[in-house]
């Protein structure tokens, strides 16, 4: 593959994070993807393995929401989406609405690879949890304070959630989270792509929003790259977002300038705000955010790139065990 080199990227969510929270949410991305490059390092290394080890790392950690630390919807329950998709065979895997699930993006990559469905809902994907042998954790296991203390301030003001931590300029002093995803390519040139949420605080329950959905949340061709997004669901389901970056791609631009390109869309457009990350198929990758915040690191031949604020471009050597 010549100049290819294996290389993932994350983010942890594009939102008002708070300052409190920077720091741990800016550890949880660099921490991930150092679990998923280490994957690609191997010989048998895959994107989709690194990908779907590197959201699992992100779903166990409070800091953001997914498994662990997700939000609360209108009732205080936590129900949560997933995705994962490979880019040879364009094959994919999600989940919406489950509940009782430590790691919904492992339960994907069996719908992907046990099922002849890209999707499964609500009771019938935790009928088909039972039925893989994935055992259920107490939703209790699932909640944090911080989910809660959003809950106890929004109590089902669903609008009032959006607008605080998607479009309003200046970080906010809320416990609030957002989705996570990692995109990757390996030394044999496939891509992949994961991302996982519990979605936006006090939403309806039953309500699915742009993650699990393919060409949505997430999105990857191996003729082209990988993209995963965060952000405003409704928003990025009403102009496809991780389809529309690709689409940009193929139609020749840098990751860097299609992730600009499909987040200004959509900000015009429809008046959304969110975060996108990409990596093309010669590894080359691209983020953007036009939220307050988004904890992004990537790693490439032994070099991580991070950062949280849109300057931000940190730069450190790891070390492999």
């Amino acid at each position: 593959m010549g100049d290819l080199q294996v290389t993932i990227l994350i983010h942890g969510g594009a939102w008002a994070i708070p300052d409190y929270l920077a720091k741990d949410s800016v550890d949880g991305v660099k921490a991930a993807a150092k679990v998923g490059y280490a994957i690609l390092r191997r010989q048998d290394g895959t994107a989709l393995d690194a990908v779907e080890a590197a959201v699992c790392s992100l779903e166990d950690n409070p800091a953001f929401d997914a498994g662990t630390g997700a939000v609360l919807n209108a009732e205080g329950e936590v129900e949560l989406d997933a995705i994962i998709m490979e880019g040879k065979d364009l094959n994919a895997g999600s989940i919406a609405c489950v509940r009782n699930i430590k790691n919904p993006v492992k339960l994907a990559r069996m719908v992907m690879e046990k099922t002849e469905h890209v999707m499964i809902a609500g009771r019938g994907a935790n009928l088909f949890a039972k039925e893989m042998g994935v055992p259920e954790v107490p939703m209790s296991e699932l909640i944090t304070s911080d989910a809660e203390a959003v809950h106890t301030k929004y109590d089902t003001r669903y609008s009032a959630a959006v607008n605080d931590f998607f479009n309003k300029h200046g970080s906010s002093n809320d416990p609030g989270h957002d989705t996570v995803g990692a995109v990757a390519i390996d030394r044999h040139g496939n891509v992949a792509c994961a991302t996982s949420t519990g979605g936006i605080s006090e939403k309806r329950v039953g309500r699915v929003g742009d993650s699990p959905i393919i060409g949505c949340g997430a999105y990857c061709d191996n003729a082209y790259g990988a993209v995963s997004t965060t952000g405003h669901g409704e928003s990025i389901m009403k102009v496809t977002l991780s389809r529309l970056v690709l689409q940009y791609m193929a139609s020749g631009m840098s990751p860097q300038q299609a992730t600009e390109k499909g987040l200004e869309y959509m900000r015009q457009r429809v008046g959304g705000c969110g975060g996108v990350i990409a990596i093309n198929n010669r590894g080359v990758v691209g983020k953007h955010f036009n939220t307050e915040r988004m904890p992004w690191a990537t790693i490439s031949n032994d070099q991580m790139q991070y950062g949280i604020e849109p300057t931000d471009h940190f730069k450190e050597g790891i070390t492999n065990s």
